[in-house]
């Protein structure tokens, strides 16, 4: 069983902005495929659940994530192999894809989360960049795409919509890695 879980936070407050990417990256993967997600109280999240896969969206806002991931993982004995998590990280030129095996939560309170949670550094991500914030990084970070910026990121999901297909096939993740973590990726 893969799990791919899309950080944000739940609130229509913060619908669009900039550490909602996950939530935005799973939206768009969902209706492309006509997933709808449910809300289950007893993992904090909303989710669409598959014989092969499971996609969260935790409600426990970003800095709870793990929470969320960690109710799902021990219920579905999921191995920290098959996790896939979707963040922003503004330290990546806006609209880059970077593919991680592991790594530090670099500052990112939703990773800090789930590491904390899962004991663990070593789940797959998929930062998706946000670009350097030009003010105070809270306030960048919670601040809402333009229009503009959000027809440049829907033409981008094609890529993320992707990386999750071959992600819940069962592609290597170093295969994965090598095709979309390219200079030009998107």
């Amino acid at each position: 069983m893969k799990l791919i879980v899309g950080l944000g936070n739940p609130d229509l407050k913060y619908k669009n902005t900039r550490h909602n990417v996950g939530f935005m990256v799973l939206d768009n993967y969902a209706e492309s495929k006509r997933y709808s997600f449910k809300t289950k109280k007893e993992f904090k999240g909303d989710l669409y659940i598959d014989k092969d896969f499971i996609l969260l969206k935790p409600l426990t806002y970003m800095n709870l994530s793990g929470e969320s991931v960690r109710a799902v993982v021990n219920f579905y004995k999921i191995d920290i192999d098959d996790i896939l998590i979707i963040s922003d990280d503004f330290n990546i030129p806006f609209l880059k894809i970077r593919l991680r095996n592991k790594g530090s939560a670099g500052g990112h309170n939703g990773l800090k989360s789930i590491i904390s949670n899962l004991g663990s550094e070593n789940f797959k991500r998929l930062r998706f960049g946000l670009g350097q914030p030009e003010y105070d990084t809270i306030d960048y970070v919670l601040s809402k795409f333009s229009k503009d910026e959000l027809k440049k990121m829907k033409e981008s999901f094609v890529k993320t919509d992707e990386i999750i297909d071959m992600f819940i096939k069962g592609e290597s993740f170093d295969l994965i890695m090598n095709r979309y973590n390219v200079n030009d990726s998107l």
